[in-house]
């Protein structure tokens, strides 16, 4: 099973398109400057606003590009620096000469802000940052045409529009974040559950059947304080996580008793530490549950690798499952059979397949795709 989800900044690409439009508008305002400088009546004090332009560009490129510098407060900075910019406009030009059509150096540079503040505000940002700067060009300018009017509508256009995208994709990425969260505590509950099962429920079982059998009680004490001391441990730890690689075919030999058969390769079956210690565990219930519902049962554990799997046959000649049993388990309660073997072999990408019957004893095919550390 794929762990859980990683967290993914889900507004990089669009503030990959912000910094784009900037690095663009400012290699524009300069061919721009270039085409029109016969308008400017020098050209010291262009450049050195163009200049100031790059520098800028250059900053809140690196700035945007980076999680710690997508903020409320970098934008804002980028704002105030960006109205000084066309404020130095003024030096670029003649008195009155904006007021007669004269040529801004800056061009459409000065929208970006708007769209920075789109990105970490939503619409509302992309709002404020549009009327900001549109009121700047105006105050520049002196005056209020239809071209400012139609510049005003495209500006305001496409910070909202950008701010809306922005909320949508921000939604998007709680959800995924969400659903990460949901999904580890799902496979942190099926752990538990597994563990609690394998350990403390089966000793729980084993007291209701000696329960009348006085001469037992030291036993069954011992077995009540190692799954309490189990349990607290479980409890108060993490996730256990194994790594490296383990022998399964030792791991099954180590299940063998008076009625246990264990067969298998005698060279190492090589398989990761975690699938290993999963693969057995399941084997490990099917026996217990052998053990449990058909008293004086003898069991066979197979154990037949290939190339690209490893097959565990787990059979005995008890007197089988009867139909519907298992469902009926489930609905009291009881999750041995769905979760510690079922959900095991799921989460390992592999197959649990069941051949039962009245009187055909039970037998248990898992298979899972063998890795590359063999």
């Amino acid at each position: 099973m794929p762990g859980p989800l990683r967290h993914r900044d889900l507004l990089a690409p669009l503030w990959r398109v912000v910094v784009a439009f900037r690095l663009v508008a400012w290699v524009l305002a300069v061919a721009g400057w270039f085409r029109e400088r016969d308008d400017y009546p020098g050209t010291v004090a262009p450049l050195a606003v163009l200049a100031a332009m790059g520098v800028w560009t250059a900053v809140v490129t690196v700035a945007y590009s980076r999680a710690a510098g997508r903020r409320v407060r970098t934008t804002l900075l980028d704002l105030g620096v960006t109205v000084l910019l066309l404020a130095a406009t003024v030096t670029t030009q003649p008195a009155g000469a904006f007021g007669e059509g004269a040529p801004i150096v800056t061009s459409i540079w000065v929208a970006g802000p708007a769209l920075a503040m789109a990105l970490v505000r939503g619409r509302g940002g992309g709002l404020v940052g549009a009327l900001v700067v549109w009121a700047a060009v105006t105050l520049l300018r002196g005056y209020v045409g239809d071209r400012e009017v139609f510049n005003l509508t495209l500006l305001v256009l496409v910070a909202v529009l950008l701010g809306y995208a922005a909320t949508i994709t921000r939604a998007a990425e709680l959800a995924v974040r969400e659903a990460a969260a949901a999904q580890a505590a799902a496979v942190e509950r099926e752990r538990l559950g597994r563990a609690v099962h394998d350990g403390v429920l089966q000793v729980l079982a084993a007291v209701r059947r000696r329960a009348e059998s006085t001469d037992q009680l030291a036993d069954l004490a011992r077995l009540a304080a190692e799954q309490e001391i189990a349990l607290r441990g479980l409890l108060t730890t993490g996730p256990a996580v194994a790594v490296g690689s383990a022998d399964l075919a030792t791991a099954l030999r180590l299940l063998a008793s008076p009625d246990v058969e264990v067969a298998g390769p005698a060279e190492p079956v090589e398989l990761p530490a975690q699938a290993a210690a999963e693969l057995t565990a399941a084997v490990r219930e099917a026996l217990a549950n052998t053990a449990e519902h058909a008293a004086g049962a003898r069991s066979w554990v197979s154990l037949e690798p290939a190339d690209d799997e490893v097959v565990v046959v787990v059979r005995d000649d008890g007197p089988g499952i009867p139909e519907g049993r298992l469902t009926a388990a489930v609905d009291e309660g009881h999750h041995g059979v769905r979760s510690s073997i079922c959900g095991r072999l799921a989460d390992l990408g592999g197959t649990a397949v069941l051949h039962t019957g009245p009187g055909l004893g039970t037998e248990w095919e898992l298979t899972i795709p063998r890795g590359t550390d063999r």
